[in-house]
């Protein structure tokens, strides 16, 4: 990996800048990607804006900017982005952006050079994929940090990753419409198209965007997504908020083709809901396919039930009947949580662990 120092006067960078709305922003002289897809949308305020432009006329240094160099010549912004826009919105005068009261074509000849001949100090970065995305987590740790999936969009840049973005990275878009009641996090942070290639690729999603990144269309992930959505709103027809945040993509995977009765699924789903032994509603739809308990996180007998329940055996197993301290043993439902048994005192028995064990294979 190479990673070398440059000194990039404001001249230089707001050289040929465009905003281009979708099309994207770029600068210096059009070599510079101002806002690749793995960027957020521009989200300083005025008052950010204005320490900018205030720390270049006083000549205070500005943090040092972080770029990529790409195969084809140009580079695009890891860290930075807001800065840049910040000062070529200034020197450009769009939209309108005054300080203190003055255009950037109402200052004097000798102020404007002040300006566009302040110096930026910007690392440039080039070597391999992985290169690239450990050196971005590391310089990664100032300011609004990027995410673990804008981090990916940045080493696997390219068409298709731009396409993907249409799909999963706006919000009020294709994917929030279709899906945004079963994700968590939020579109514009990536976290829905992380998801979505979580989900296809079975959490593989480094090698998976390698594979994508020279493709021109994502379409193949959002017919994927849609599949997966639809299978979830066919199998549970009643929404619930605990739906949300579900990993629904492993789910579909491993039970797409099962025969699955949604009317029966709607009762088990509704009585676990009430049942106060459930303490991860979350995992009521991995357990009501998988039938296994671990995703419901059964509530636990208490400290003080297991004392007593211990006390009334005299410290013996109740299955063995050897004698054993209560830290040797572990509380077990004597009528099996699964048909029907309460955490309650009267339902619990207190086993050395080997009992215990053994009576969970079974």
């Amino acid at each position: 990996m190479k990673i070398q120092l440059h000194e990039i006067t404001i001249r230089e960078l707001v050289a040929g800048y465009r905003d281009d709305g979708d099309g994207g922003v770029v600068g210096y002289g059009g070599k510079l990607d101002i806002r690749p897809p793995f960027q957020r949308e521009f989200i300083y305020k005025e008052k950010e804006r204005n320490a900018v432009i205030d720390s270049v006329l006083k000549g205070f240094p500005l943090n040092v900017m972080y770029w990529s160099a790409r195969e084809d010549g140009a580079y695009e912004i890891i860290d930075g982005q807001q800065r840049t826009i910040s000062i070529a919105q200034y020197v450009a005068e769009k939209p309108g952006f005054s300080f203190n009261d003055l255009y950037f074509d109402n200052l004097a000849r000798d102020i404007k050079d002040k300006i566009l001949d302040y110096k930026l100090m910007v690392y440039v970065c080039s070597g391999t994929d992985s290169e690239r995305l450990d050196w971005f987590r590391i310089i990664n740790i100032a300011g609004v940090k990027l995410t673990e999936q804008e981090l990916r969009n940045a080493v696997y840049a390219g068409p298709w990753v731009t396409d993907a973005k249409r799909y999963f990275s706006r919000r009020g878009g294709s994917a929030y419409q279709l899906g945004g009641d079963y994700l968590s996090g939020s579109a514009n942070r990536q976290e829905y198209l992380e998801t979505a290639i979580k989900w296809i690729s079975d959490g593989n999603i480094e090698e998976y965007m390698g594979r994508q990144q020279h493709e021109a269309s994502a379409e193949p992930l959002w017919d994927y997504f849609r599949a997966v959505i639809d299978w979830v709103k066919v199998t549970f027809t009643v929404y619930r908020k605990p739906m949300k945040g579900v990993d629904w993509g492993g789910l579909y995977n491993c039970c797409k083709d099962a025969d699955l009765d949604a009317a029966a699924i709607e009762i088990e789903t509704a009585r676990l809901i009430l049942d106060d032994d459930v303490t991860n509603q979350k995992g009521i739809y991995p357990y009501i396919l998988t039938d296994d308990e671990k995703h419901l996180n059964i509530r636990a007998f208490t400290a003080g039930m297991k004392q007593r329940v211990y006390e009334k055996q005299a410290g013996l197993c109740a299955v063995c009947g050897e004698e054993f301290t209560l830290r040797q043993m572990e509380a077990d439902h004597i009528a099996p949580w699964s048909a029907g048994g309460k955490t309650v005192e009267d339902n619990c028995q207190m086993l050395c662990k080997k009992c215990n064990r053994e009576k969970a294979a079974k």
